[in-house]
């Protein structure tokens, strides 16, 4: 989950679309030039131990847009793909 806001933070699609599952993966990643994310908190998270194949993460993401400060906050699920943990959806979308 934090190499992925990092990754969303500085702008690689690389490494966003190599963590994002298959089945829902875009075909690219929109960045918006007026978005700026700023922080990370993660609020909860269960599953994602060597016994689970998958995980949910509770989290607030900070940002600037256009000078304006605001939050998005999600729970994320991840799964297990080819050994490697991977960014599956939203829960609840």
């Amino acid at each position: 989950m934090r190499s992925r806001f990092s990754a969303f933070a500085v702008e690689d699609e690389a490494y966003l679309l190599r963590t994002w599952h298959p089945s829902t993966r875009p075909a690219q990643v929109d960045f918006d030039r007026d978005m700026r994310w700023t922080g990370l908190e993660i609020e909860a998270a269960t599953g994602g131990s060597p016994i689970h194949t998958e995980g949910i993460v509770t989290f607030r993401a900070d940002y600037d847009y256009r000078g304006q400060p605001g939050e998005m906050r999600e729970q994320s699920r991840f799964v297990r793909h080819e050994g490697a943990w991977v960014y599956r959806d939203a829960v609840g979308e």
